[in-house]
């Protein structure tokens, strides 16, 4: 049976079969063939497919990573392009990317797949033209089709669509349904994924050659950054010893310089106990306030705690950082609950007065975006307002990344008695997984994983894990003018 997928929805792949290896996305569209519904000069589209293969820092590791029109085939063979389709005026699939997973990179985890209207802005053509667009994944080997996205959408002055996208994600590879519009070109996918090709020139197919990734500039650091290290060092050495662990991921996701507002949104419901008494919390808080001088040069991060009530304790600071979470602990004891929802809206509304936690279905525009690292053990008691203050706040210039703490059910592969055993003793994390998950949305704003201990991951991998998501969030908020 065919799973039909909605804006921002997502398919495992490993659902339709472990040994799926052979896929093919194909795309496929109609054009208008009423009387000069073409353009007003009467002049015919040209459609093109494209796919942009990204590595973990969300850009192409070469330049032939980029498949489209003039490069069908990439570097490792693992995706090949059937070709360029003018007229979409055949019945079923008019483009067709067939992907080898077994043969791609390691330097590749992601796949973008975009359709643009070449030179649609010259001509004056745009996507309100294109009618029965969809992109749909099927298993080369049975030729069975296994997931389907048509898109429904009313677009009118948009002449580029980026269609889905084709990812690894614990292991397995997804794909979701993204069905961005955007008034652009191939080249501004081309900005956005870290290649300055030249404007299109399709008219000259066969000689068009992609070059070099420009090298990346060297940080400079602003005196304010300087000065703040220069504390660190002097006042909270194995801090400093942190933020530099934390800015080689930062570089690895190409976020260098980046500047944003970050929070801390820690669960004191009363399973977390012994988190607390065991200073891991304290230690994990430690870690973050380290991300956040590398993406603010103020040395400060918002704390928010959230049990039965939502709570805005103020900032951990490189002053006060020293034994701050038991110290807010004797204000705020552990409450007999847990509710996402609620704290989720009172963050909104601390950012975005605007906003004032409730619904949102206009963008609100920002310099700065916020990122939270949004921490629990156990599901909530409010899911339906969970659900709703993140589809509100992908509207809003804000990152939810949500780490649960406790081994996942998903995770434990034993079999018969052992496994029984290994999973009576696990978390059942499925909300937050949902979240990830979750389609109807202006953004993709949040992120998920889960450890079981807070103390059994490198710090390393840890600040890799924050940063898995949060780039492709960026450049997707600065496309849809969220990020100024």
């Amino acid at each position: 049976m065919v799973i039909q997928l909605n804006k921002g929805e997502r398919f495992n792949l490993s659902q339709a079969s472990l040994d799926l290896k052979q896929v093919a996305i194909a795309l496929g569209w109609e054009i208008a063939n009423q009387p000069n519904i073409s353009d007003v000069n009467n002049q015919s589209y040209d459609i093109d497919a494209s796919v942009f293969a990204l590595g973990k820092n969300g850009k192409i590791p070469d330049e032939k990573y980029l498949i489209f029109y003039n490069n069908l085939r990439s570097p490792d063979g693992s995706i090949v392009h059937s070709g360029d389709s003018k007229t979409g005026q055949n019945p079923g699939d008019d483009e067709t990317i067939n992907v080898d997973l077994d043969k791609v990179t390691a330097a590749v985890g992601e796949m973008v797949f975009v359709v643009t209207i070449h030179d649609g802005q010259a001509k004056q053509q745009n996507f309100s033209q294109i009618h029965n667009a969809f992109i749909r994944l099927y298993d080369r080997t049975t030729n069975s089709e296994l997931v389907r996205y048509n898109l429904t959408e009313a677009f009118s002055e948009e002449t580029a669509i980026e269609f889905g996208r084709l990812y690894q994600k614990d292991g397995n590879w997804r794909f979701q349904a993204v069905g961005e519009g955007y008034k652009a070109g191939l080249q501004s996918f081309v900005d956005k994924y870290h290649s300055e090709i030249p404007q299109e020139t399709k008219p000259a197919k066969p000689t068009v050659e992609l070059p070099q990734l420009p090298v990346a500039e060297a940080s400079i650091k602003s005196e304010k950054a300087i000065a703040l290290d220069k504390k660190l060092q002097e006042k909270a050495p194995h801090i400093f010893n942190l933020a530099k662990k934390a800015e080689i991921s930062l570089a690895k996701a190409n976020l260098t310089n980046h500047d944003a507002k970050v929070a801390l949104c820690l669960d004191i419901s009363g399973s977390m106990s012994s988190l607390y008494d065991s200073g891991k919390i304290q230690r994990l808080a430690e870690k973050i306030l380290a991300l956040g001088c590398r993406f603010d040069d103020n040395g400060s991060i918002d704390i928010f705690l959230f049990g039965i009530h939502p709570h805005n304790v103020g900032e951990m600071t490189i002053d006060n950082f020293s034994n701050f979470i038991h110290s807010i602990l004797k204000q705020y004891p552990l409450e007999g609950g847990t509710y996402y929802g609620k704290v989720m809206a009172a963050i909104r509304k601390f950012y975005f007065s605007d906003s004032c936690g409730g619904a949102a279905r206009a963008a609100i525009k920002a310099d700065k975006p916020v990122y939270v690292m949004f921490v629990t053990d156990g599901e909530t008691g409010d899911e339906s307002d969970t659900k709703y203050q993140l589809q509100s706040s992908s509207y809003e210039p804000l990152f939810w990344q949500f780490m649960a703490i406790g081994k996942s059910k998903k995770d434990v592969k034993n079999k018969w008695i052992g496994g029984w055993l290994a999973r009576s003793k696990t978390s059942n994390f499925g909300f937050l997984e949902q979240l990830d998950e979750m389609g109807d949305r202006y953004l993709d704003n949040a992120d998920f994983f889960s450890i079981e201990d807070p103390e059994h991951i490198a710090d390393e991998e840890l600040y890799d894990l924050l940063t898995a998501e949060y780039p492709n969030w960026v450049k997707s908020a600065r496309l849809k003018n969220i990020l100024l």
